[in-house]
């Protein structure tokens, strides 16, 4: 089991949203330093959080973040970003974007602290996945294939990590109330509850948390048809 209290942790995209969320939370449980990042360290708002900079699609930025955070034992894969994209309509450069901020972002990080994470015992990665790993909607082309991806990426690393002493919980949800979302009117679940059903995961060693009720939802249809999910594909009556 994975104990919260006492541990290290490190969230990328730890100045807003659900990374602010994750660092109150740890603190709120009894971690003994948390690493927060950002593009602009300035924008971390925790008293206690240790700011430092990060650029998760810059392998140089990764590799110095983890030369400044030896002691982490928990690792937390939270930076994100979408726009909208179009498979058919987009330039493919906004495509790959969605890949290396959403894919090979958490893969940089998490393939610089795996080292740092078995010289301290071993320890805990969680990833922050989206209800779009397992459906899209139109205009999110690109961050949904991204995020699917990143869902097969956390399958892969949790049977290789595994033997290694290191846990991977992959935290999949909807719409969450921040201020990426305030312009949207549809259920939201709160940062605070998606944070700390989180850490309820990681303490509880869980491979993953589905942290609202529409991702549960569609989580089970995909042993449906697919036009369970897409409802406008299915056939006439």
């Amino acid at each position: 089991m994975t104990r919260i209290e006492g541990s290290v942790a490190l969230v990328t995209g730890g100045s807003r949203g659900i990374g602010k969320a994750l660092v109150d939370a740890l603190y709120e449980r009894g971690a003994r330093k948390v690493y927060a990042t950002s593009r602009d360290p300035r924008a971390v708002a925790h008293p206690d959080a240790v700011p430092l900079a990060l650029e998760v699609t810059d392998p140089a930025s990764v590799a110095a973040a983890a030369a400044r955070a030896q002691d982490v034992t928990v690792l937390v894969n939270n930076a994100g970003a979408t726009a909208p994209t179009s498979f058919l309509d987009s330039p493919v450069e906004d495509v790959r974007r969605e890949f290396d901020v959403n894919f090979f972002g958490p893969l940089l990080a998490t393939r610089a602290f795996v080292p740092v994470l078995e010289r301290n015992g071993g320890g805990h990665i969680l990833t922050v996945h989206s209800v779009l790993s397992w459906v899209t909607v139109p205009g999110a082309d690109g961050y949904s294939a991204a995020k699917a991806a990143l869902w097969s990426q956390s399958n892969a690393l949790r049977l290789e990590l595994q033997p290694r002493g290191i846990k991977v919980t992959g935290l999949h949800v909807g719409y969450v109330d921040t201020d990426l979302t305030s312009g949207l009117d549809v259920p939201k679940v709160s940062a605070t509850s998606v944070a700390a059903q989180a850490l309820d995961g990681i303490e509880a060693d869980a491979h993953e948390v589905l942290a609202d009720a529409l991702t549960r939802q569609v989580k089970a249809g995909l042993s449906g048809e697919v036009s369970d999910l897409y409802p406008q594909l299915a056939p006439p009556r």
